[in-house]
């Protein structure tokens, strides 16, 4: 048996679970291992430090999905106020000439590129943190929305709207395909998403931690032993907020943005990104840096495969919904 959507219809896939764009985490063996379980497996564009390594990654996730892959790579291209000047049209041209069929924008309204893509007849899943910002996607050409709940890590919005409302609103008020982003990482949750009117899931944490992540299994530990608990918000007061586990540089970084609200000089020695690069990629230190993770470490117990994830995340929502059915009785 399989969960058939409109989300695995759309893009082709077998399950209806996408591994979200994150950066740091989303590189080739990630999104590949993902794509081969049936999963749509996101490559983080803006990971790479420049469009040809971008080329070189997408290239290298190809190389890695076996024949017949039941699932697809894809790319998240997250379009954010930078320190720095970014490319994004040699990133998008980048996507386009590896003949991508899937790219997952966030961030500022992705309408010019969007544009771009749509030429070349490549599909759009948009994250949104509201059905307002949703609807404009869709009126911009998205074909799919990723609503954002503010469980997730990384940038929940500024409207604070849980997940348990938000898709809800999304099933009354969308007319293309969503999925539920933001807390999931059981298939209970899946089958719950479906129920509310989702199409799927978009996980980030979750797969964070399962073997392929390319991170430090300090880090992947620390999701496996954290709580509900362990997570905070920093940068509210620049209404760029971000989801983070609470650490020392955390608590240092509220410190100085309550003394100084609104300044990110202050605090960007702190939270910039090649500090947790390095605690991904080189140091595994988690008290060291800015780090995005959401609560749902609560429901994190192991490190598994992606394909044992993914399926046993299928295979428990699927008999959670058949034993629903005795809920409904005739009377």
């Amino acid at each position: 048996m399989v969960l058939s959507t409109a989300i695995t219809k759309l893009f082709g896939i077998r399950a209806p679970i996408i591994q979200g764009g994150m950066h740091y985490v989303g590189y080739a063996p990630l999104s590949a291992a993902v794509a081969n379980a049936g999963g749509l497996g996101l490559i983080t564009a803006l990971t790479q430090p420049t469009p040809e390594k971008l080329r070189e990654e997408i290239q290298k996730a190809k190389s890695l999905l076996k024949p017949n892959c039941p699932g697809k790579v894809g790319v998240n291209l997250t379009i954010l106020p930078m320190l720095s000047k970014v490319p994004f049209e040699d990133y998008v041209n980048v996507i386009i000439d590896e003949k991508i069929e899937i790219v997952e924008t966030a961030g500022r309204p992705p309408a010019e590129y969007i544009t771009m893509f749509k030429k070349h007849d490549i599909k759009i899943i948009h994250k949104c943190i509201s059905t307002r910002h949703a609807i404009s996607a869709v009126k911009m050409g998205a074909d799919a929305i990723s609503l954002d709940g503010f469980e997730c890590a990384g940038h929940p919005g500024e409207e604070d709207t849980g997940n348990y409302i938000l898709q809800a609103m999304g099933a009354r008020e969308l007319n293309v395909p969503f999925v539920t982003s933001g807390g999931v990482g059981n298939g209970r949750q899946l089958a719950a998403s479906l129920a509310l009117g989702a199409s799927g899931v978009n996980m980030g944490t979750r797969f964070m931690a399962t073997v392929e992540a390319p991170i430090h299994d300090s880090i992947k530990q620390a999701l496996v032993n954290g709580s509900n608990n362990d997570t905070t918000l920093v940068m509210r007061s620049l209404r760029n907020t971000e989801r983070v586990f609470k650490n020392k540089t955390v608590t240092e970084v509220q410190k100085i943005e309550a003394e100084h609200p609104g300044k990110i000089e202050k605090i960007i020695h702190l939270v910039k990104g090649d500090n947790y690069r390095k605690s991904f990629q080189e140091t595994g230190d988690t008290e060291s840096s800015v780090w995005s993770c959401g609560p749902v470490m609560a429901l994190i117990d192991d490190v598994p495969t992606c394909d044992k994830l993914i399926n046993d995340m299928v295979s428990d929502a699927e008999k959670i919904i058949r034993d629903l059915q005795s809920v409904v009785v005739e009377q």
